[in-house]
């Protein structure tokens, strides 16, 4: 048997059956983020979600992936005689219940596909035939086998569900069904040449045009909707399509069912059956094959696929981007006319061979597209976590699914912008034939994978190729079924089941690394997920001149649903010419990248957990440690009141006679004099050893402190300013004016929140309110230097408004909702507190002071 091409027999997956009852996936939006009015594919049945990582082979065959012949039908561990034999017997039951409906739908679609062919027959022998009696049969060819086989099955089936009980057999039911797969053999033998048949007809002849364009298919017995119009084609996919369900539901329910079971065997025997029958199908069917080959006459195979943000016409364009062995081809997904199948629409592809990544000296400065502003962005994130908070309640209530369906939609639509709009690094790739291409990722380990993916297939002979416009359509055809990312990476596009991830700290130490071949300028980044995308969260020092770095760095990352950590090391680059034209940064060689899954039951321990990420040959040893949100947030007291750490502002200012405390004054000189213009200061995570020295310093009221702090690195000294605010056994604005500020900022005519917002700061302690006005103006100072160092007002918000607001622990369990919360109502509440002031003209403290009322000229 020839292998098939896209129009020929289409790849029996389990990727075909991934759309659960809800998922706002890829086909909901075009790529620029609108919405595309579209229902379910008319005639098509919901399936189950069936997960399939990228790394998980897509053969159709339950092949294990170390290379056996098949997956073994013993059910996984601790799911044969241990079970709960009750519970496994009820998810038998909802497991047959959503087959058995399945069932229904697709004798009602087989039925829909039999009702033209008798009156088809019958004009066969008239002197006007629609068709002859052969295009009859090769078009129709076992559909009523398959329809009679099926019927049996399901007649037999259904009152076994419906009287539902403990005693219930149907593993025969299973093993007859299993038994006459042949016929599905010659279905499937047939299905290239029924579907060209058919496609011959309906452009020969009108008449039949009409009938395959719209068939009547029968809805469920329990739906509002009688009928609904499929086309042909649609309809002689479904066997192909269906082909995988009764192997995938003999896996769930041997899963469910007690070995001691009289079922068990006979489902075994079923399961084999269907193995050894879908393998042989996959000898002859490669699911990664297409029609379309290399022009050296190889099979063009899919090597990567994922979303990527592109820049075109100076806006940003969400895109599919499909990795093949000699061609990069970017898409977009079409919208589907109705009873077809998705398509993609290609934008532009350029062969391996004529594709280059042009060098910092060589690129030439694109067009700035716009950044998108970060306080909108926080804003995204707000709505986000609010949708999310309201999903839960109306879930927990248990709410109407239109209801949560309605959130949900909001949610994703608001993620997808997020994900549109908040990636920022570079990606330039070169036709050396005609135009460049800017994608924008959010993270540079994405950025070093597709780089490294294309440079390792174009270290093959590889040939340049122009593809007909035929062939162009046919690999872009192949890539629906070919895909093996199939959702927007954002968490409403997640099972309910599945991981929330992580709302807290994560302490981890970056201790040393081996493996480097010659000496270098060596560091270390730390990236996490992020509401769906991965974001660079700490940095070491630069290691200078060793094979051996031996770093020894604490980071504290704060980790908002994160699920997994990459460590990038690097060899810094030190020659100004190596500059990226599309973001003026220089670029600094990546040695090797590795990631692990942040397990909750590891992580969430008190104690430190030691790993080894290996990468390229070097070997990156660090430590981890996880602190909930709760326990993170929490002031206490310092024990010692000789210390500024945890000790009330008005001690410290009293025993220093200060208007401002020392530390803090020392650390805002430090960082005007040389982290002003420092990317990231206040956000990037300075090293926790190096902030717990300088606490030690300062608490010990050292003479050696400013010769400490002139050696420090700038992200320790910004960081050990931080932990002093949050340190505080109160907040800076204080627990006592805490709601004030709450109600203040939410009021809406802007002449009452001035002199609400004023009169709030003159209602602070003299030193409370000093050092508060003293920080202020160095923050704005901070954000002056935006375009160098990145830092915005609302970034510097985002940093400093939870430490300068958040209530001590006895004031805060009013306030503090879940750890999950993490954009919650009050802590976006506490960032626009302090943006107000950052916004605001200078306050002077004489002013506010002599001012009963406060009046703005601006109001």
């Amino acid at each position: 048997m020839e292998p098939l091409s896209h129009r020929g027999l289409p790849r029996l997956s389990w990727i075909d059956t991934l759309y659960s009852n809800f998922s706002y996936g890829t086909d909901e939006y075009d790529g620029e983020g609108n919405e595309e009015q579209k229902g379910p594919p008319e005639g098509s049945e919901t399936m189950p979600y069936i997960d399939e990582s990228p790394t998980m082979s897509p053969q159709l065959s339950a092949r294990s992936q170390g290379g056996g012949d098949g997956v073994s039908p013993t059910p996984p561990e601790g799911l044969a005689p241990g079970v709960e034999a009750g519970k496994g017997l009820e998810m038998r039951k909802l497991v047959l219940s959503g087959f058995l409906a399945s069932e229904e739908i697709y004798i009602n679609q087989l039925e829909a596909l039999l009702l033209p062919m008798k009156p088809l027959k019958a004009t066969a022998t008239t002197s006007q035939p629609v068709l002859t009696i052969q295009q009859i049969e090769t078009i129709f060819y076992k559909i009523q086998d398959i329809y009679e086989i099926h019927k049996e099955f399901y007649d037999n089936l259904c009152p076994k569900v419906q009287q539902w009980d403990s005693q219930v057999t149907m593993g025969h039911l299973f093993q007859k069904l299993a038994s006459q797969l042949g016929v599905y053999k010659a279905f499937v033998d047939n299905y290239k040449v029924a579907l060209e048949t058919a496609e011959k007809c309906s452009q020969s002849n009108n008449q039949f045009q009409k009938i395959s364009e719209e068939l009547k298919v029968k809805g469920p017995k329990d739906s509002k909707d009688s009928h609904t119009s499929v086309t042909m084609e649609a309809l002689l996919y479904k066997p192909i399509d269906r082909v995988t369900r009764s192997t995938l539901v003999l896996h769930d329910l041997l899963k469910h069912t007690p070995v001691d079971h009289p079922d068990y065997p006979l489902l075994q025997d079923a399961l084999r059956i269907s193995q050894n029958f879908l393998s042989s199908i996959n000898e002859d069917i490669d699911p990664r094959r297409t029609a379309v080959t290399t022009p050296k006459g190889e099979t063009r195979q899919l090597v990567k696929d994922g979303f990527l943000v592109e820049v075109s016409e100076s806006s940003r364009k969400l895109r599919h981007v499909f990795l093949f062995t000699d061609v990069l081809l970017c898409a977009k997904l079409k919208k589907a006319s109705a009873g077809k199948h998705q398509q993609y629409d290609c934008k532009w592809y350029i062969p391996l061979a004529d594709l280059v990544f042009p060098s910092p000296e060589e690129s030439e400065a694109s067009p700035q597209v716009h950044p998108f502003p970060d306080h909108e962005l926080e804003d995204m994130k707000m709505k986000i976590s609010a949708l999310k908070s309201e999903i839960q309640k109306e879930k927990a209530n248990k709410g109407q699914s239109r209801a949560i369906e309605r959130l949900k939609k909001k949610m994703f639509e608001n993620e997808f912008l997020l994900l549109l709009n908040s990636p920022t690094i570079p990606f330039r790739i070169h036709n050396r034939n005609g135009k460049s291409y800017l994608f924008l990722l959010s993270s540079d380990y994405e950025r070093s994978e597709w780089r490294e993916a294309i440079q390792k297939l174009q270290k093959k002979d590889l040939q340049a190729f122009v593809l007909s416009s035929v062939e162009l359509q046919v690999l872009t055809g192949s890539c629906f079924k070919l895909r093996t990312v199939h959702n927007i990476p954002v968490t409403s596009n997640k099972d309910d089941d599945e991981s929330p991830g992580l709302y807290g700290f994560l302490h981890v130490i970056v201790h040393s690394a081996k493996g480097f071949k010659q000496s270098a300028n060596l560091y270390c980044t730390l990236e996490v997920d992020s509401f769906g995308y991965f974001v660079s969260k700490a940095k070491t020092r630069v290691f200078r001149d060793t094979a051996e770095p031996k770093w020894d760095e604490e980071f504290e990352i704060e980790l908002e649903g994160s699920q997994s950590l990459r460590i990038l090391c690097y060899e810094k680059c030190y020659d100004k010419t190596k500059v990226n034209k599309d973001n003026n940064e220089i670029v600094d060689k990546i040695m090797g990248k590795g990631q692990i899954q942040l397990d909750p039951q590891t992580v969430e321990t008190k104690n430190w957990h030691t790993d080894v990420i290996e990468m390229n040959g070097i070997k990156v040893e660090f430590s981890m440690k996880f602190t909930s949100r709760d326990m993170s947030l929490k002031r206490t007291p310092s024990k010692k009141q000789t210390g500024v750490f945890g000790v009330k502002i008005s001690v410290v200012t009293k025993r220093e006679r200060s208007k401002v405390p020392y530390i803090v004054r020392q650390c805002v000189e430090e960082v005007e004099k040389r982290g002003i213009e420092e990317v990231g200061i206040y956000r990037i995570s300075g090293v926790a050893t190096d902030i717990q020295a300088l606490k030690a310093v300062f608490d010990a009221n050292n003479k050696d402190i400013l010769l400490m702090l002139s050696d420090m690195d700038i992200n320790a000294i910004a960081g050990t300013l931080k932990l002093y605010f949050r340190e505080l056994p109160e907040p800076l604005l204080t627990d006592r004016l805490y709601p004030a500020f709450m109600e203040g900022i939410a009021l809406s005519d802007p002449a009452a929140k001035e002199n609400c917002m004023m009169h709030l700061l003159r209602s602070l302690p003299d030193p409370n309110l000093i050092t508060f006005l003293f920080l202020l103006e160095h923050l704005k100072r901070v954000a002056e230097k935006e375009p160098i160092n990145k830092m915005s007002l609302h970034n510097l918000a985002t940093v400093f408004g939870p430490t300068l607001l958040r209530p001590s622990e006895v004031e805060s369990k009013a306030h503090v909702t879940s750890a999950a919360d993490i954009w919650s109502h009050d802590v976006m509440a506490q960032v626009q507190v302090l943006l107000y002031y950052l916004q605001h003209p200078p306050i002077s403290f004489a002013e506010l002071k002599r001012n009963t009322l406060y009046f703005s000229t601006d109001v």
